[in-house]
């Protein structure tokens, strides 16, 4: 089970990628593994030296009882120390931030998000995306 955010790679060009833990409560690992979650306006922040993502959205479990999650909560990311001080400098130069690019289960079975340290595009960057984008597709119909 893999759930993407597409528009991650519409509005940000993506330079580096880390695999980061998640803390959840067992309904919500549950609703992931049903793929209701949504990415809209989710960032990454800073706090006292953890990361943490604000804005997502993971549906509440359809069978759970009162003791299920809230859908939208700040949710705190694990990575090593290395990689904290990396991505927390990275975040000091302007224009970089820090974008949920998808979710997946490991072999392990945990839940894992995969982040990007992006730049935002500008509109002109967009529409060159889409524009290769197109040519790519045509290419490859024109191959088959």
């Amino acid at each position: 089970m893999e759930i993407k955010n597409r528009s991650a790679f519409h509005d940000y060009f993506i330079d580096d990628k880390y695999n980061a833990g998640m803390v959840l409560a067992g309904t919500e690992v549950k609703s992931i593994r049903d793929g209701k979650v949504s990415f809209v306006d989710s960032f990454c922040i800073f706090q006292k030296g953890e990361l943490w993502v604000k804005n997502m959205h993971i549906a509440e479990y359809r069978f759970g009882t009162t003791n299920n999650h809230l859908a939208v909560h700040d949710r705190k990311l694990l990575l090593t120390k290395r990689e904290l001080r990396k991505l927390e400098m990275k975040m000091k130069e302007k224009g970089f931030t820090i974008v949920p690019l998808r979710i997946f289960f490991n072999e392990k079975g945990l839940a894992k998000m995969e982040i990007g340290l992006g730049r935002g595009k500008k509109l002109y960057d967009k529409r060159e995306t889409i524009k290769d984008r197109h040519t790519q597709r045509d290419i490859k119909r024109y191959l088959k």
